[in-house]
Order: C-alpha cells, then structure tokens, then sequence
C-alpha cells in the first residue's frame, strides 16, 4: 500500500536530502539542478546500496535509454526499499534487458504515422510534435525509450520547419500537441519561438504542452516562464505525475505559478505494478493532485514497450482502481483509464461494466455500491395528447 506518509495530503519539501547543506545556495536553480544530475552508476553508489538487479541495470541501459535523475527528484527515493515506488520509475533494473514477445518499439505507432519528421498526425483534427528528444529525468517505462536520451540505436529527427509547413496547409488541423522529450527543457526563447509560430497559424485553436518538468525540475517553471506563457493562451499543459510523494512542497508552488498564468493544469498516470496499483495509493494521489489545481486525465494501461513487462499491471487492476475511485471521492478526481491501442490504434477508454443489461426499454445499472437500478427509455408523446396540448395552448391564446 506504500508508507503511510505517502497517504497524507501533506506538501513536504526533502531538500537537501542525500546534498550537503551548502548546495541549498544553489538548490533552486533549474541549470544547477541538471548539471548535478545522477547519471552514472559511481553517482548512484555514492548515495545508495544498490541491489544486484539494479546494479545489472545500470550497466544495461546505456545502450538502450540512458539513467539520469534530478537531484530534487532523487530524494524522494527511500535508500533503505528495493521496491521504493520513486525509485523503481528512474533506476533501471536487469528485467529491461528482456524483450516479452508482446512488445514492440514503437507500441503507440507513432512513427508510421509521420507525414515529416517528428509531426504525428493519427487523429483528423489533432498533431503530436515530437521537438526534443531529452528530458530532466528518464521513466523506465518511457513509451519513447526507442528515441529518448540520444543513447539508443534510433534517433529522433526533428524539422521544424517542414512541420510549420504541413500544418499550414492542414487547416483541419485545430489542437497541436507538444512533447518529446520535454519542451520545457527548451530556455524560454527558444520555447516561445515554436508557440509563436504555432499561434500565427489561424486554424490553430489552442495549443498543449506535455511535460514532466513541473514534477522532476520544479526550478525551471519561474515566473518569467509563466509571463511568456500567458501570451500563447488557449493553452494547456498536461504533466505527469505517477505517485503522491511526487508532490512536494516545490511541485505544488510550480504548479501554483501556472494556474495563476492562467494555464489549464491536467495529470496523465502511468499505471505501474507495484508503484501505484492501489486503490489507496490512487486516491491519495488525484485527491492531492486537486489540492494543487491539476484535473486527473488519463490513466494509462502501461504501452507495450520492450522491456517494461515487470513494470506492467493486468487490465482488470486498471478497472479495479477505477471502480475503487467511482463514487467513493469527487468526481472531478477520476482520470479516464485507456489502453493505447498497440500499434496505433489511438486512446481507448476502459469502464467498470457498470451496466447490467440494456434493451429497447430500460437500461438496467449498478451504482458504485452494488445497487440496481433501471433507466427507462423515453416514452413517445401520443398523438392524442399532442393535439390535446395544441387544443389547451389555442384556448388559452383565445383561438378557439
């Protein structure tokens, strides 16, 4: 279920944590943060005793998707528990060097659905683009381990300008997704160079940003950002939060500057065994993730990525935490669970079978508690009663 702590709706800061005092001068600069990132086994053996799976993961992922961590994120790992939720998302273990027949490198299809490189276009009114292939910190169980942290055998191919092109001349195209990688890992120029392209295009509707910079840098979200940002509205950032002890102290006063700039704030969860596949350890996460003003989206279904199946749930724990959710805290809490199609076949959203049986009649329910109930269908006004009303309506107009 997790430490009883994580349960609690209290916002704590760990800084300096496995620092020394002094590095607090420094602590909450975003440049410092990922100069002093731990990306190399020596780093993490300086700070924690390793188990032999780690330590066997370690040395198999720079070859595949390259270990770095944020000194903030860091301390949020227990140095004494092998099955830390913290630490199970950013320290490898042995299992990723095994493929399961299931998976795929790219399980989201997302490279077959490239009209230029980096710009994916799957749904009719909507693109994904893909315009940085480095982020703060690296999830085991990233969807785009294939391309993500320059160490793999494929490369993201990123141009820009072929993709202002095609989106120019797409005009059914009305909602730009950004991601990568991270963009808010780009300076604020550079960042405010693509929304201003983006924002100059006139189908172009609103614009979203998908990041997990606010849960693994909170230093990088300034207000200076949050200034810049507020020019580009309708726009949306959707961060990614697995686990309540995410949210700390600095990550709820980041997320407090863009609420304020006005940014619209949703969470994506990756359902993780292990991690967070509790009833509890959900709760305790949407209901702290409303206290700093962030709506719970999604709940994924871990994608097929090669090297994750230690890290994947059944799809009845999914729906076992929704139905868990259901009713039993607000609703404003409860994310959406979906299955990214494998292979491509987009978001496909998952529910408790909470109808019993439906026919031309009545549709038959059952409430979060167990109870039935019956939903009849509509009942056709008779023609009788129609002109019967017609005949009331005129007589009280003086037509009659």
């Amino acid at each position: 279920m997790g430490h009883p702590t994580d349960l609690d709706p209290v916002f704590r800061s760990h800084a300096p944590g496995y620092w020394p005092a002094e590095a607090m001068a420094d602590w909450h600069d975003a440049t410092w943060q990922l100069k002093n990132r731990v990306s190399s086994l020596a780093a993490l053996e300086e700070r924690i005793k390793l188990t032999d799976e780690e330590r066997a993961g370690v040395l198999l992922a720079g070859n595949k998707l390259a270990m770095s961590i944020t000194p903030h994120f860091f301390n949020l790992i227990d140095p004494d528990d092998p099955d830390c939720p913290i630490r199970r998302q950013v320290i490898p273990r042995m299992e990723e060097g095994w493929d399961a027949p299931e998976e795929m490198a790219d399980p989201c299809g997302e490279d077959s659905h490239m009209p230029v490189p980096g710009l994916v276009h799957r749904y009719p009114d909507r693109v994904l683009f893909l315009v940085t292939d480095r982020c703060a910190s690296y999830c085991r169980y990233c969807t785009r381990s294939r391309v993500v942290s320059g160490v793999g055998d494929q490369h993201l191919e990123t141009h820009w300008e072929a993709a202002f092109k095609y989106l120019e001349e797409h005009p059914e195209v009305r909602d730009v997704l950004l991601s990568g990688g991270d963009p808010l890992l780009f300076s604020d120029a550079k960042l405010e160079k693509i929304l201003s392209r983006l924002h100059a295009i006139p189908h172009i509707q609103f614009v979203r940003i998908g990041s997990r910079i606010p849960v693994f840098l909170p230093q990088r979200i300034t207000p200076e950002l949050c200034t810049m940002l507020k020019k580009y509205h309708p726009l949306f950032i959707s961060i990614h939060t697995n686990h309540p002890r995410e949210l700390t102290l600095e990550v709820r006063e980041a997320l407090g500057r863009l609420a304020d700039a006005g940014v619209p704030l949703g969470n994506q969860s990756v359902l993780l065994k292990g991690i967070n596949d509790s009833v509890e350890i959900q709760k305790a996460l949407v209901q702290k993730l409303l206290m700093c003003r962030v709506r719970p989206y999604y709940l994924y279904q871990c994608d097929l990525i090669r090297g994750s199946a230690h890290l994947r749930t059944s799809v009845s724990k999914g729906l076992e935490i929704i139905e868990g959710l259901r009713g039993h805290t607000t609703g404003y809490a409860i994310p959406q669970f979906v299955i990214d199609g494998p292979g491509g076949g987009g978001k496909i959203p998952l529910n408790p079978n909470y109808v019993v049986h439906r026919d031309h009649e009545k549709t038959v329910l059952r409430n979060y508690e167990g109870e039935i109930f019956e939903y009849p269908e509509p009942t056709p006004i008779p023609s009788l009663e129609l002109e019967r009303l017609r005949d009331r309506a005129g007589a009280g107009c003086g037509l009659s």
